[in-house]
């Protein structure tokens, strides 16, 4: 039995989702029994197994995956490209206020929103 300090000590392995990917089609090749590469690796058969069982239940995700992920990079590059456009769009219109604002001033002269009765309908 584990005394009650060694056990507070023990930490879980965590191993990375390429390590288990390796293991489990190893054991799909059926090259070696799952006991073998369980002592080999050091690793619980029945966690194998589980590795086993979920990588199985999971592989149609893997082309299911790649369509959502095309979707989603076709909606970010609509929306970029959207975004670019509304700027250019901004760009140019303030690009024309401005030049329109010069051309006023420079007909009317300085004053003329005063004159015009302008500056009592700005906020």
């Amino acid at each position: 039995m584990i005394s009650p300090e060694k056990e507070s000590k023990m930490e879980r392995n965590k191993y990375s989702p390429e390590y288990k990917a390796k293991i489990v089609l190893e054991i799909l090749k059926e090259e070696l029994s799952i006991s073998e590469i369980a002592s080999r690796e050091n690793i619980n058969k029945n966690q194998l197994q589980n590795w086993k069982r979920e990588f199985i239940e999971n592989a149609a995700r893997v082309f299911s995956q790649n369509k959502i992920e095309k979707d989603s990079k076709k909606e970010v590059s609509a929306a970029t490209e959207r975004e670019q456009a509304l700027m250019a769009k901004v760009g140019q219109l303030t690009l024309e206020v401005d030049f329109l604002k010069k051309k006023h001033g420079q007909i009317f002269g300085p004053g003329w929103e005063e004159r015009s009765g302008y500056s009592s309908f700005k906020r």
